[in-house]
């Protein structure tokens, strides 16, 4: 794509980027399903007994790497008897081998494990794969980045359709989508319902206000990661430290994330990305969540 197409488009784009309609606020949590990723239960225990655990403290679903190392008739016992749902899958290899790669190769390695991963999602009966589109960088530029991660996700979106598993791009510390405009941009071009954006609120907050991104973005999102994040660590201790703070105790405003997606219409899945740990600290992490969800 030369340059000036690329900006064009993205210029273009938005003026169809109206906020979502306004809906009547509810008493109801948008966020109503909680969920956490697998590698966050650090208990020495089977794949059964962990997800007793988690469903024990509270937790609807957990989420897991794709791929990953674990027996999958394991994991579907595993899943019916603790009556714990697996609402998704979280790609693996989007950072080591990127869709952004200069190599056509580490391109399509991504692409094959996405695929790869709608179909087993479809297996564990949830709804989505996380995606993380691009990395941007000193060798990758940004309308390169868009380009090439444009052309793989479209490689995947007859294996969307096939399964009914939706591709859900979710914006990280990657140099790429850093605004919502763009980010709307972004998912608009496919004009495909399945793919959608995973929104992270801890990742945006660095550089934006996530209730923001909640309503440029709108129907688009399709599920929410729980994280966190301070900007007083950020300024005196450096940009990583500002995770370092418990959910509810930085600068995420979960009340005014909460009305943002109460607004576009939003009920679903909320899953934990932060450190996780034995039960004390899941027990922790599950009321942190709950006290949130309500604010």
């Amino acid at each position: 794509m030369q340059r000036r197409t690329f900006t064009k488009r993205v210029i273009a784009g938005t003026s169809l980027m109206g906020l979502a309609p306004h809906l009547a606020f509810s008493s109801a949590p948008p966020i109503n399903k909680k969920s956490l990723k697998f590698g966050m239960i650090q208990e020495d225990l089977s794949v059964l007994d962990k997800f007793k655990l988690v469903k024990e403290l509270g937790f609807d679903g957990v989420e897991l790497d794709s791929p990953h190392q674990l027996n999958e008739d394991e994991i579907l016992e595993a899943k019916a008897t603790a009556n714990l749902e697996i609402p998704g899958l979280v790609n693996s290899l989007h950072w080591k081998k990127p869709l952004s790669d200069p190599d056509p190769a580490i391109r399509a390695a991504c692409t094959e494990s996405m695929i790869d991963a709608l179909h087993m999602c479809k297996k564990y009966g949830g709804t989505t794969v996380l995606l993380v589109p691009a990395v941007v960088n000193e060798s990758v530029g940004y309308d390169q980045a868009w380009e090439r991660s444009t052309e793989e996700i479209k490689k995947m979106l007859p294996t969307a359709h096939e399964t009914g598993i939706k591709i859900a791009i979710e914006n990280v510390w990657n140099n790429f989508l850093i605004s919502p405009l763009e980010a709307a941009q972004y998912i608009d071009q496919f004009d495909d319902p399945m793919i959608g954006w995973y929104f992270d609120v801890g990742n945006i907050v660095r550089y934006g206000w996530p209730d923001q991104w909640v309503r440029i973005l709108g129907k688009r999102i399709l599920k929410v990661d729980v994280k966190e994040y301070s900007r007083k660590k950020q300024s005196e201790e450096g940009i990583w430290e500002g995770f370092k703070v418990k959910l509810g105790d930085g600068d995420s405003d979960w009340s005014k994330v909460n009305k943002a997606l109460n607004d576009i219409g939003y009920s679903g899945w909320g899953s934990a990305e932060v450190p996780g740990g034995d039960r004390a600290r899941l027990e922790e992490i599950s009321q942190r969540m709950d006290r949130i969800f309500q604010l």
